[in-house]
């Protein structure tokens, strides 16, 4: 007699829950898996999660759908277990879902590292967060450019953003714009991927995890894991650093699965400390010590430098921020408008009137975005919505704080100032840990 497979649906955003998925169930029969469900990125839901990825007990693919339609799909599919599988949210916002499921009849389940985590043949150094837009990036470069220092060879792997199609990105390396613009990526992979890129570093990413360290083992001697939102790594790492954000006072132990990288880690980095309040500091300290006393805790400052400071001064200014960051990661600004007050400039434009379509219902969705504007670009659409948002806004000029060069995405119709910033004065205390941990 055949063994009635327990029915399960997986929630996510785009990343996770595709992980979850191939490392868990994809060739377990003791489970069916009937869908996924998508939220907090536009356009990733009414899709197919490919037969070429999802494996022969799923020869048509499986659905992916809003999740919005949860307790639908629950009562219709005669749901048993729904696994919560996606990152950054609120541990009353998870606890609000998983009473949503269980109201339904179902189980609510979370997958620990140790059911998820890959072991790589090379050291692994993981960079994670408590909360997305907490500075990561800045840290795995610095630890990319140490090893190379050392004379290492490193390949940077990126957590997950395959919003497009699937199938194409089982296995991405991103090594030049090229890549990028073949890849057709978003603007938040190219905020993610490209500063890497011009340090030199080869950035991999997509959906098939094992695939893509397998792929790295061939070259790399050091494996850097950069994380996405405050997710848990998916690698096992030999170092784990988890970076927290003084600038939002107590989100380390209120957020999903941030807590849980904070309990986790080796080493916490309190960043962007030189513009925290000194009270805040030592509240984010007090909590990184009650959650995880083993951990080694260091401060760091965030310098932010402008290109064209002149744009700025005496200025009337539209500030567009990375758009995750002050997005779902909650933050009212970001390190655009640190540099409009910073450089003196003389009114900050309030950019909802002048919004345009898409950009204009993500500016009413996070009502916290007084005076920023958020670089959104998911979509072609979004794109033109975007670019039409930031052109229709009477001001003298654009402080653009992405990661990127802007204006080489989309035609910007008055002078642009780009901001970037840096974690200092930390080389040396990093490595000196990685000297201890024996990676180098």
């Amino acid at each position: 007699m055949t063994k009635k497979r327990k029915k399960i649906m997986l929630l996510g955003a785009g990343g996770r829950e595709f992980h979850n998925f191939n490392v868990c169930f994809r060739n377990n029969p003791n489970y069916e898996v009937v869908g996924f469900t998508a939220t907090q990125i536009p356009y990733i839901e009414n899709r197919i999660y490919p037969p070429k990825l999802s494996g022969p007990l799923y020869k048509n693919g499986i659905p992916i759908s809003p999740e919005k339609e949860l307790s639908k799909l629950i009562k219709k599919y005669k749901i048993e277990e729904v696994i919560f599988s996606y990152s950054d949210i609120s541990h009353i916002d998870l606890m609000h879902i998983a009473s949503e499921v269980l109201a339904c009849g179902a189980d609510f389940k979370l997958l620990g590292p140790k059911a998820t985590q890959l072991k790589a043949k090379v050291p692994v150094i993981a960079v994670c967060a408590v909360r997305t837009g907490c500075g990561k990036s800045q840290i795995s470069a610095k630890f990319a450019k140490i090893l190379r220092a050392e004379g290492k060879k490193v390949l940077i792997i990126r957590h997950p953003m395959p919003y497009g199609n699937l199938e194409k990105q089982i296995s991405q390396r991103f090594r030049n714009l090229e890549d990028l613009n073949q890849n057709l990526c978003t603007i938040e992979e190219r905020e993610e991927y490209e500063p890497l890129m011009k340090e030199g570093f080869t950035v991999l990413a997509g959906v098939d995890y094992q695939r893509i360290l397998t792929e790295a083992e061939k070259t790399a001697e050091v494996i850097i894991w950069d994380g996405g939102n405050n997710d848990l790594p998916f690698l096992k790492p030999d170092l784990h650093v988890v970076i927290c954000d003084p600038l939002r006072p107590g989100h380390e132990i209120l957020y999903h699965p941030g807590e849980t990288n904070l309990r986790m880690a080796d080493v916490v980095i309190i960043n962007k400390v030189n513009s925290a309040r000194k009270e805040d500091i030592n509240f984010v300290y007090q909590n990184i010590k009650l959650a995880n006393p083993r951990a080694k805790v260091i401060m760091a400052k965030t310098i932010i430098s402008v290109d064209q400071p002149e744009l700025i001064k005496g200025k009337t200014v539209l500030v567009v921020e990375d758009g995750p960051t002050v997005t779902h990661g909650g933050m009212p600004f970001g390190a655009g408008l640190v540099a409009a007050q910073n450089f003196q400039a003389q009114e900050i434009v309030e950019p909802l009137i002048w919004a345009k379509g898409e950009i204009k219902t993500a500016l009413k969705k996070y009502p916290h975005l007084q005076k920023v504007l958020p670089a959104l670009g998911y979509s072609s659409k979004q794109i033109k919505d975007l670019k039409a948002s930031i052109n229709a806004v009477h001001c003298d000029t654009v402080i653009s704080a992405t990661p990127i060069d802007l204006s080489k995405i989309i035609e910007i119709n008055k002078p642009v100032a780009r901001v970037t910033y840096e974690s200092q004065k930390i080389d040396r205390t990093l490595t000196k840990i990685l000297k201890e941990s024996k990676i180098i």
